[in-house]
């Protein structure tokens, strides 16, 4: 009797084959039986000898059967570990020799400097940027080693404190109390796929991860509806784009410790603003003015510039 084997790709016994291996059958053909109560040698009976060949029938097959299982498996398996692309081989090469210029270029070029680094870092800047692969702070703004201390997240957001832990503001209270940087400079830019999902969203029962995280920046999705509702879709996405960097400024704010630096001239909190259709930088600055009259504000964005 040969059984039929269901699947040949994965390794797995089919349930016909299962259902040949209970715990009682006999794989030595010399074992003793026992009752199982007490566990005492008990007279072999005729009947227990035809259970044991057949038992013993039975393992052959799904031995034989298992043998071919692994056959078929192993054969299919030397089928697919074929050697990767040429091309997924040199993305590895290329990083590799991107490594190795670095450190005979840089790295043992500034060996001091880097072994400084290596005992303590004292950086300046926080900042907290998109994750789009287009925009790397490091890149656009210089920001060497051991000058900026960083988080991205998607669409550049800052949570305010009463929406709990992230690893957003994990990283602003280590940046704030223990590193104590002067600066927090986020980051927004243009054609962000974030900031284009949260405008175009319906409402805020989609469960996906990428939706309960965007709808974070809810306000300034509201902000741009009422001062740019009879633009495009396009503007209103690149007025939200700004909008929500001025929004996590503001978020910024409701952490203490960040709060009571920025009002004892110990912080700085930034905005900024990468156009990579045209290679531009706005950059503003967020001020605390608590006894500003002006339409009862207590914050003002100011000192707008633009470097092109």
């Amino acid at each position: 009797m040969v059984l039929p084997i269901l699947c040949s790709k994965a390794r797995w016994i089919s349930p016909s084959l299962a259902a040949l291996l209970p715990s009682s059958v006999c794989r030595d053909p010399f074992h003793v039986l026992t009752s199982n109560s007490l566990g005492l040698p008990r007279k072999r009976s005729d009947s227990d000898s035809r259970i044991e060949q057949t038992n013993l029938v039975q393992v052959s097959s799904v031995k034989n059967s298992i043998m071919r299982l692994e056959v078929s498996s192993s054969a299919k398996f030397i089928v697919k570990n074929v050697p990767k692309p040429k091309n997924e081989v040199e993305v590895f090469d290329d990083i590799k020799q991107r490594f190795l210029s670095f450190k005979k270029r840089v790295y043992m070029e500034k060996l001091e400097h880097y072994r400084r680094l290596a005992e303590v870092q004292v950086p300046k800047f926080m900042v907290i940027a998109c994750a789009d692969s287009r925009v790397c702070p490091s890149n656009i703004l210089g920001f060497q080693p051991g000058e900026a201390f960083m988080i991205r997240n998607v669409a550049n957001l800052v949570p305010p404190l009463e929406n709990g832990p992230s690893e957003t503001n994990a990283a602003l209270e280590f940046a704030v109390n223990t590193l104590e940087v002067e600066n927090i400079l986020v980051i927004g830019h243009s054609r962000c796929g974030g900031i284009e999902t949260l405008m175009s969203m319906q409402d805020e029962l989609n469960s996906s991860f990428i939706h309960k995280w965007i709808t974070k920046a809810k306000f300034a999705k509201f902000k741009t509806k009422s001062v740019a509702q009879s633009h495009s879709f396009d503007e209103q996405c690149r007025h939200c784009e700004k909008e929500s960097v001025n929004r996590s400024l503001l978020n910024l704010l409701t952490y203490p410790w960040i709060e009571d630096r920025v009002k004892n001239n110990l912080l700085s909190i930034h905005g900024g603003y990468y156009n990579f259709l045209n290679c531009t930088f706005e950059k503003w600055i967020l001020d605390v003015n608590i006894d500003c009259n002006t339409d009862g504000a207590k914050y003002l964005f100011k000192d707008h510039e633009i470097w092109s």
